[in-house]
């Protein structure tokens, strides 16, 4: 440990979606681009994200935002500030469209490949004067609105991060705008919440104060997932995931691990993040637990098990209670795949973090195990 950085300001708390109009002129935005996809739209929740701005003479919109997004996505969407001379990004959704603005960000700060700004490239360009970037999550999954990278599918197959941790002005996180979300969507976006707080927690990295708000977040998700799935109008359920899934976001900077080079190489194929997560993590612990049975305990302990419990069964039956898949053959995915994802996770980084490090086969089993 050298650094203890925590980057982005936050407005955090019921209504303070007000905040957005002054963020826009602390940051001199004027011509905003705002981010988002057709769900949040149909929805009204954009409606109700932007309701204290009024009319804003040459705004514009990019609402096709993929489920997982793309280097093509970000480029039309950089096309799209550029066309209506945009002086400032606004994202506004889930975790995709929150990635999205960030990497449209990069991309209209200085016209590069956008391969070049990625974390797996051997020799990363800097991000070179980006316009500002607000951010407004209307889930409570990826934390990405206080995450240090933006992860995109490249147009080579590989689904990875681009390191931007500075790149956010401010985010607004308004528990209200995640009410609509549909009970699927809650669970499956607080799962990789949960995910994010379980596995920077198990890093190897040291970093005792991102240590206790992994524990913090995991808390405050495992005691609130099913009220927020089952009731949306739940405020306070829907006060606590947002607040995990921000904490899970902030942990980031300790690295993750096997669930998520595997998530990110099925993601790769079109899955969606969170359930792949959910699918994912009971079996990782499972395969890592030898290797931290202290942090086992602590986390045990701090979700009011008894220290010795069977914690990967235990998100196992919440997965089954939160009523998603319970394997990857409920998701269509063929075993015929797996030594090709093995040798995709193996090249990912949240692989170097993992408290053991995994070989091929190790991740074909484990595949095998969570099918």
């Amino acid at each position: 440990m050298t650094i203890l950085s925590f980057n982005t300001k936050v407005h955090f708390g019921h209504g303070e979606r007000s905040q957005l109009v002054n963020e826009m002129r602390l940051n001199c935005i004027t011509r905003p681009l705002f981010v988002t996809d057709k769900g949040v739209r149909s929805t009204g929740v954009f409606e109700l994200a932007t309701g204290s701005l009024g009319a804003i003479p040459g705004a514009a919109i990019y609402d096709l935002t993929p489920p997982n997004p793309t280097e093509d996505a970000v480029e039309a969407c950089a096309a799209t500030f550029h066309d209506n001379h945009c002086d400032g990004i606004i994202g506004i959704g889930g975790g995709a469209s929150l990635d999205l603005a960030k990497a449209t960000a990069v991309l209209c700060g200085q016209a590069a490949p956008l391969w070049e700004y990625c974390n797996r490239h051997p020799n990363p360009r800097p991000i070179h004067q980006p316009p500002p970037l607000l951010l407004m999550p209307t889930t409570a999954g990826t934390g990405t609105e206080v995450g240090r990278s933006a992860v995109i599918i490249f147009r080579n197959g590989i689904k990875a991060g681009i390191g931007c941790p500075s790149i956010v002005r401010a985010a607004i996180c308004d528990p209200e705008l995640t009410r609509s979300l549909p009970p699927y969507m809650t669970a499956a976006s607080g799962m990789d919440a949960l995910s994010h707080c379980v596995e920077t927690f198990c890093s190897p990295v040291v970093n005792p104060p991102v240590d206790a708000i992994a524990i913090d977040g995991m808390r405050r998700i495992f005691g609130n997932i099913e009220r927020a799935t089952q009731d949306g109008d739940d405020l306070d359920g829907r006060w606590n995931m947002m607040m995990g899934a921000l904490e899970g976001g902030i942990c980031f900077q300790k690295g993750l691990g096997a669930v998520h080079s595997v998530s990110h190489a099925l993601g790769a194929l079109g899955h969606h993040h969170g359930t792949l997560n959910a699918i994912m993590l009971p079996h990782v612990l499972r395969l890592n637990a030898p290797h931290i049975s202290d942090k086992m305990t602590v986390m045990s302990t701090a979700l009011r098990f008894p220290a010795d419990a069977d914690l990967p069964l235990s998100f196992a039956r919440l997965n089954q209670r939160l009523g998603l898949p319970e394997g990857l053959r409920d998701l269509g995915i063929d075993t015929a795949i797996f030594q090709e994802v093995a040798k995709a996770a193996l090249e990912d980084n949240a692989h170097k973090t993992n408290p053991f490090a995994l070989t091929e086969q190790d991740y074909i089993a484990l595949l095998h195990e969570a099918w």
